[in-house]
């Protein structure tokens, strides 16, 4: 198996389950004439975040990395009317076409992309919404700081819901204890601590468009 086998079930499991629509392609294209980083999710996993956010019945929906807002158009369509995404993004350039890529996917009244350092806007959102105000947090950001993200989710995801986060495999180095990587060694700082909280916690490793990395699933308790 190799990544072009990965490639092309990705593909075809797309066709089936995740096409985009023009919005989403949108989003894609202008992500990449504002020169962003092609490190969004897929299609099948912003699928996977809305069937999630769906099964908890979200109506207000956390997000740690904007980006250009792909993600979010994925979230922020399983929210029912009235539903809330807050996004968060410490890249203003990001941020900005976050906002307009949202805006064009008909959720300029359900996202707001707020700007600056994550842990800087978390107790803001925590005083301005309250504790256990979130249905789901998903957190795809520097990962050096996973553990003080996932300690806010904690405090902001409601019991019974659900915290995920991404690239937590690293192409494998997760297990390789002599890789010393900043991003890598925050993400085993994460395992520590979901295993410390006692949360239920799964990961799943994943392979496809991306590469292979996976993601980490928590239910708050």
């Amino acid at each position: 198996m190799d990544d072009h086998l990965w490639r092309h079930v990705d593909s075809y499991l797309q066709a089936q389950l995740a096409v985009e629509d023009e919005a989403l392609q949108a989003a894609l294209a202008r992500s990449r004439e504002a020169g962003l980083p092609p490190i969004n999710v897929t299609a099948l996993q912003g699928k996977f975040l809305h069937v999630l956010a769906r099964l908890v019945g979200a109506r207000n929906v956390l997000e740690v990395g904007a980006l250009g807002g792909y993600s979010g158009i994925w979230l922020g369509r399983a929210l029912p009317p009235g539903g809330k995404l807050v996004s968060l993004e410490i890249d203003p350039r990001h941020a900005e076409v976050a906002r307009a890529n949202l805006h064009r996917a008909g959720l300029s009244a359900t996202a707001e992309v707020r700007v600056g350092a994550a842990l800087d806007l978390l107790p803001r959102v925590a005083e301005e919404m309250g504790e256990r105000s979130f249905d789901l947090a998903f957190i795809d950001a520097d990962k050096q700081n996973n553990v003080a993200y996932f300690a806010w989710a904690l405090r902001l995801v409601r019991p019974g819901g659900a915290v995920v986060v991404d690239n937590v495999v690293r192409q494998g180095r997760v297990a390789d204890e002599g890789c010393e990587d900043a991003d890598v060694v925050g993400t085993r700082r994460l395992f520590e601590a979901m295993a410390a909280a006692g949360v239920a916690a799964s990961a799943l490793q994943t392979v496809g468009d991306k590469g292979y990395d996976g993601l980490a699933l928590a239910i708050v308790g």
